[in-house]
Formats: C-alpha cells, structure tokens, sequence
C-alpha cells in the first residue's frame, strides 16, 4: 500500500475510533437485552446452571416531597392603563418605551399655559390672605375661600399631567407630541413587575395540599434554565363548579424584572418534605394484586421476590411505603428474566442517573 492509502487508512482509525467504541456499547447493550430474555425462555432445569446478569440499585433514605402540578399565568403586582384625563393637545412626552419610571414622574404633559397662569394667580391670592390674615385684616373665612380657589385650580392643572402613581415600567407609547386625544384614550400601560402574580387553578381532590404560606416552583418555556421560587398568598373563597377546582395565587420575587405579565408557568407545590425509600420504576413487577421486586442475596448470587408497598410517584421514580429496608439490593434490569431458584450475576450497580450503556461501560 502506498503513502497515500496509508495515511487514508490512519485517518479513517481516528475517525471513526470513537463511534466504534460507542457501537461495541451497544452491540453488548443488545447482547445483555437478547441473554436475559433467553434465559428466561429456557425450562426450568437448564436454567439451573445459568447465571442471570443483572443490575441492582442500593436503597437509602432520602429527602422526598410531595408534588401537585398546575399551570398558571403571570401578572404584574399592580398594572394599569395610562389613559388622558381630559381632552386636550399633547405637549410633551417624558418617557421612552419600556422605560422604568418612579412613583411621582411626569409621564405626559398637555397643554397647561392657562392653568399654569391661573394657579399662579391663585396662589398669590392665597399668600396674601394668610398675611393678612396673621394681621387680622381679613376674616379666617376669606382665607378658606383663598385656599380652596388655589386647591382647585392646582387640581385642574393635575388633570393635563400624567404622573406615574407607583415605581413600575412603561409599555409601548400610542400617542406622539401635538396629538389631541378625547378623555378616556390609551397612552400607555405602566406595571410594578418588582413582584410577580402567578394565578392558577389546583383541583378540588388536591385541596388539602394548598396552605398559605407554602413554598411553591415555577418554570417558564421562556426561560428553561431557569427556577423561580415563591410562596402562595391566597387562596379562593369558593371552587369552580363547572371545572371543579380553586383558584390559587402565589407571589414570586422578580428583583431582576426577567418575569413577564402574560407568560405561562408551569408549578410545582411542595408538601409533606419527610425522609423516603425511593426507587426506580422499572423496579416494580406486578401480578395480579401484587406489586414486588426482586431483591439480590449479600453475596449477590441470589435473588427473593419481596411483596412491596408503594406511595407517591414522581417521574422515573417511586416511593416504597413497607417492605424495603435501607441498603438492599434491588434487581433494576434483567428481573423480569428472573424465576425462583435461578442464580444471578451482579455486573452494575446504579444510581438512577446512568443509561443502559454507561451501566454496561462499568462492567467493561
């Protein structure tokens, strides 16, 4: 072979190195499936001198927590339409979209030059009849009549002001300088996003579950890396005859205003935090009424069959009530090949994280 074809082939060996390795995995992977499925077909006395690879998972106890699931939508703390008082031009916009604004700031200014004037006026009236006043030039009545002309006209100047009545961000502005706007047209919103509403409905059979004050999580699509904390403030006064749930309220913080009024959350609610057995599902093998695992021998020559109780069940995972102490040895893979009397062979143990490959990789 020439320089050519072996430096092809020396390529090729790097190449594919890895993905001849990642097959082998497999290749034992089908291997392991194919040897417990024909031990299990074998007659009881051929199986006698067989060995059934198997692959065990160690109890402990661990924290475990109840969960109910619901889905819920987000609104801002406080929210609400920014809308012209009155009708009138526009003079000046102070605010950009999407801004952050505080609690006082002038948002929008319409033409105010007569009001301006007018309460000026005003309260030069009302500075003299105090001093006078102080003098006992004029009666206390005059001075009231002074004071309630400038509060008046002070009020109506408010009325082409629009001021930000709490800290907040502003929406997407509908309205440009010079425009007329009629009493009652949208300008722009303004939310307190510092704390977030999620409101969601929980099914009348979960009731018991929801306490004020307890501990909730949240995801949003939005934001998959994401966890977000918080606590249910309320909960409704009557259930949903038609849906036959209550409706929910938590409060999460959101000092980094990521959280948006409108997105869609999925919750989990925590309760009854306690310490568990807990195994993997694949575990369990039923029979008619009865639900059992097998368990390996200390020597892990062996197997029993165990009757078990089962709790509450989260994804790939279940929780062992009665029947199971800590620190057996239970068959996850290759017991459903298992019959009384077989023997079996230990060739993994795992922790629930790994796949059927990294668990063969060990035995390799």
């Amino acid at each position: 072979m020439g320089r050519t074809g072996e430096l092809s082939r020396m390529g090729n060996t790097g190449r594919f190195g890895k993905a001849h390795a990642r097959c082998r995995l497999q290749l034992v992977a089908a291997a392991f499936v194919c040897a417990t499925l024909f031990v299990s077909s074998l007659p009881a006395a051929a199986q006698g001198g067989r060995s059934v690879p198997v692959i065990v998972f160690e109890t402990h106890l661990v924290p475990y927590t109840d969960r109910v699931e619901a889905l819920g939508t987000l609104r801002a703390n406080e929210s609400i339409a920014l809308t012209a008082p009155v009708a009138d031009t526009i003079t000046a916009i102070n605010f950009e979209d999407g801004q952050r604004v505080e609690e006082g700031d002038v948002l929008v200014e319409m033409t105010n030059a007569e009001e301006q004037a007018l309460l000026a006026e005003a309260r030069a009236q009302y500075n003299r009849a105090r001093e006078l006043t102080e003098g006992g030039s004029i009666s206390r009545a005059v001075l009231d009549e002074r004071r309630r002309d400038y509060e008046t006209t002070r009020a109506r100047l408010q009325d082409r002001l629009l001021i930000a009545p709490f800290d907040g961000a502003v929406g997407l502005r509908n309205v440009s300088v010079g425009a007329y706007v009629s009493p009652g047209e949208l300008i722009t919103t303004l939310n307190d996003d510092s704390v977030m509403k999620l409101d969601f409905s929980v099914p009348e059979v979960h009731l018991s579950a929801v306490q004020v004050g307890q501990t909730i999580l949240a995801t949003a699509r939005a934001l998959p890396e994401d966890i977000f904390e918080g606590e249910i403030e309320a909960i409704d006064s009557a259930i949903d005859t038609v849906t036959r749930s209550i409706r929910v309220r938590a409060l999460i913080p959101n000092e980094e205003h990521r959280l948006l009024p409108g997105m869609l959350m999925s919750i989990e609610i925590l309760r009854g935090e306690r310490q568990a057995i807990v195994i993997p599902e694949g575990a369990l093998i039923t029979e008619g009424r009865d639900t059992f695992v097998w368990i390996a021998s200390e020597d892990g020559t062996s197997a029993e069959r165990r009757i078990v109780s089962t709790g509450s069940r989260q994804p790939g995972v279940v929780e062992i009530t009665r029947g199971l102490d800590e620190g057996d040895l239970i068959i996850t893979r290759g017991g459903s090949s298992l019959r009384p009397g077989n023997s079996i062979e230990i060739i993994a143990t795992e922790t629930g994280e790994e796949s059927l490959l990294d668990l063969l990789s060990q035995n390799q």
